[in-house]
């Protein structure tokens, strides 16, 4: 195993009967990174996550977890991980501190030891006031944090998450993924679902997309990003129509493919950079005035179109409804 790797799986498959859940996956998460897991409903993320931490026995292939065989030696693989499913496991009828307290009992952590983190943990996390009151009194945000904070009570080495923004308020949001960022600052990996593709562009190294139990992109955001791309565009908003001019860009600026908007834009496409300046001039020529230019870039959705086949509008429609990529 490369030792940059702290998770390298290899033809992973599982088999429920005739249905084949994963089919021969084969990846690995860098130390220290954040990976995403992305893929529409049934795609066979929570199959392979299962597998992972040792709720699933794979039907054949292979996962190590800093080198260790996680198939064979399940309870050495998990005493490294922090574990923080979709839906809580904590005690209502406990307060936050008693429930951090209590995970880090069962981690085998010392009374004082885990007494002090468990307080370390709530105030990080924002969750002081909150630490005496009873885990059913807190709202949705604040159950997700706890249980985010009670997966690392024990300060795993990779932690796994399904769905940590499922479900939450904006606000809520957007303190999870800063505390994984600040987890991952801290040197922490972790493994992570969602079905927001804007959290897995703004916080993940990497990322798997998985269709039907098979991994149909797998790399950076960068490079999935740029896999989309046909080349360089940019967009010019004018104080005209540019529908007329069109013929005459494309054949002024040529190897350029030019597409105007209704709202008079045009956008230009080039496989080589498109120089902004004799774009303007030219247009300045025609008595046409531009207030608004800016490059064009792919975004992590396109790429999901793309290898999925799911239309960006359906997509839209599903996130909304916040069944599509679960």
């Amino acid at each position: 195993m490369n030792t940059t790797d702290i998770v390298t799986v290899t033809n992973l498959s599982k088999e429920y009967g005739d249905f084949t859940a994963v089919k021969g996956i084969s990846f690995s998460i860098l130390r220290g990174e954040i990976f995403g897991f992305l893929g529409p409903n049934g795609a066979g993320k929570t199959t392979t996550i299962n597998m992972m931490i040792g709720l699933a026995r794979p039907t054949s292939g292979t996962i190590l977890i800093d080198g260790f065989d996680a198939v064979k030696k399940v309870k050495k693989a998990q005493s490294i991980m922090g574990i923080v499913p979709d839906e809580s496991n904590l005690y209502d009828e406990m307060d936050g501190f008693d429930n951090l307290c209590f995970c880090g009992s069962l981690y085998g952590m010392r009374k004082d030891e885990r007494e002090k983190r468990a307080k370390e943990l709530l105030e990080e996390f924002d969750l002081i006031k909150a630490g005496k009151r009873p885990f059913k009194a807190y709202s949705k945000g604040m159950r997700r944090k706890l249980t985010i904070a009670a997966g690392i009570i024990h300060e795993p080495e990779i932690l796994f998450l399904d769905e940590p923004t499922t479900g939450i308020d904006v606000e809520s949001a957007r303190q999870i993924r800063q505390l994984l960022l600040n987890l991952k600052q801290r040197g922490t990996t972790i493994f992570i679902t969602t079905h927001y593709i804007e959290d897995a562009q703004r916080i993940c190294d990497r990322i798997a997309i998985i269709v039907g139990g098979n991994i149909v992109a797998n790399g950076t955001v960068p490079e999935l990003m740029e896999s989309v791309s046909h080349g360089h565009s940019i967009q010019l908003a004018a104080d005209k129509d540019l529908e007329p001019l069109a013929e005459e860009l494309q054949a002024h600026f040529d190897g350029c493919i030019v597409k105007t908007g209704t709202d008079h834009t045009v956008t230009l496409i080039s496989k080589e950079q498109i120089a902004l300046s004799p774009v303007l001039q030219y247009l300045d020529s025609r008595g046409i005035s531009v207030y608004e230019a800016k490059e064009l870039r792919p975004s992590l959705e396109d790429v999901f179109v793309k290898v999925t086949g799911i239309e960006a509008i359906e997509l839209k429609k599903e996130k909304d409804k916040g069944g599509m990529l679960k």
